[in-house]
């Protein structure tokens, strides 16, 4: 594995195995500790974020890797510097890894078959979110033991949202359902790798869902603000308390934060019984920690390396 840019190019058995490693993990953190000793990771988050930023870096430390926290209004890009040679200043320096969250789409496509050491995205655009859709995998399998034939709606800001779509590739080539719902004037003229026919009225989805999961409306994508209210929006397309109490026993509640309580999510489910908002953080430091591994770690000086660098596509995992 030489990135980890998307979750499109990655098949069910590449997909398992991260989540497999993930629970091991978990189960057994102290035999991976310290395994990245003496490697270097540097995060390069070009937009504000609390939980992928941190718990990249939790992730890091826990493996032993040395981490570097890029500051870009301290950094040479002050002074007309692109991203592609920071990155390779990194790696003239003896980076192994960088973790990357930047608002361009195709940032990383241009970039990756150009850059020797590990690329990570860890949020680009309104494309792909990887880390997020494993986490939020790994906490659909823990509760339910496997995906095929499970339920999943994805409701809300769908065209804006990186992580709907990485859901959206990642469950379906589990066998997970994927239904979406969420306000037309947001997600029809721009969804477009939604398929026909998965779009529906959120009421027709509550009481059928096994997974519930909420976005954020994405303001900051946004070229012209909403016109709805946030009371109208959460009546219309949040999961109030009255939609909640119609969910099927055992019916999850997922959001990849942060949340709007109140708008897209009820205040008072955000920490109810049924939500596994807190879990999804959790398994989040899991999953990045596997990811680390896969490309730094043991497991990647294992896996067999391609003759044609170019044989691969985006995001495969070489010698699997």
């Amino acid at each position: 594995m030489k990135h980890l840019t998307g979750i499109q190019h990655l098949d069910s058995d590449q997909l398992n195995m991260l989540l497999d490693t993930a629970e091991r993990i978990k189960e057994c953190e102290e035999d991976y500790a310290g395994i990245l000793q003496g490697q270097c990771v540097a995060n390069l988050f070009f937009e504000p974020s609390t939980r992928s930023r941190f718990s990249f870096e939790v992730a890091e430390k826990r493996l032993g890797a040395y981490v570097l926290n890029f500051q870009e209004a301290t950094s040479s890009r002050q002074k007309g510097e692109s991203i592609y040679d920071t990155l390779k200043t990194l790696e003239a320096i003896g980076v192994k890894a960088a973790v990357i969250r930047h608002s361009q789409n195709g940032l990383l496509d241009d970039m990756h078959p150009r850059i020797g050491l590990a690329l990570i995205n860890a949020g680009t655009g309104n494309e792909e979110h990887p880390t997020q859709c494993l986490l939020d995998l790994l906490t659909i399998k823990q509760e339910f033991g496997c995906f095929r034939g499970l339920k999943v709606a994805i409701v809300g800001d769908v065209h804006h949202s990186r992580v709907a779509r990485s859901n959206y590739y990642g469950l379906t080539k589990l066998g997970a359902e994927v239904y979406f719902a969420g306000p037309p004037c947001l997600n029809q003229a721009g969804a477009s790798w939604v398929p026909r026919g998965c779009w529906y009225p959120f009421d027709e989805l509550v009481e059928e869902m096994d997974v519930i999961m909420m976005l954020r409306i994405q303001h900051e994508r946004h070229e012209q603000a909403l016109t709805l209210s946030k009371a109208d929006y959460h009546q219309h397309y949040g999961l109030t308390e009255e939609r909640a109490r119609r969910m099927k026993k055992g019916a999850i509640i997922m959001h990849p934060a942060p949340v709007n309580r109140d708008v897209e999510l009820a205040s008072t489910l955000v920490e109810a019984p049924q939500s596994r908002i807190f879990k999804q953080m959790e398994n989040g430091v899991y999953v990045r920690m596997a990811v680390l591994y896969h490309l730094l770690g043991p497991a990647a000086k294992r896996q067999v390396q391609p003759v044609n660098k170019g044989a691969f596509p985006l995001g495969a995992f070489p010698g699997t």
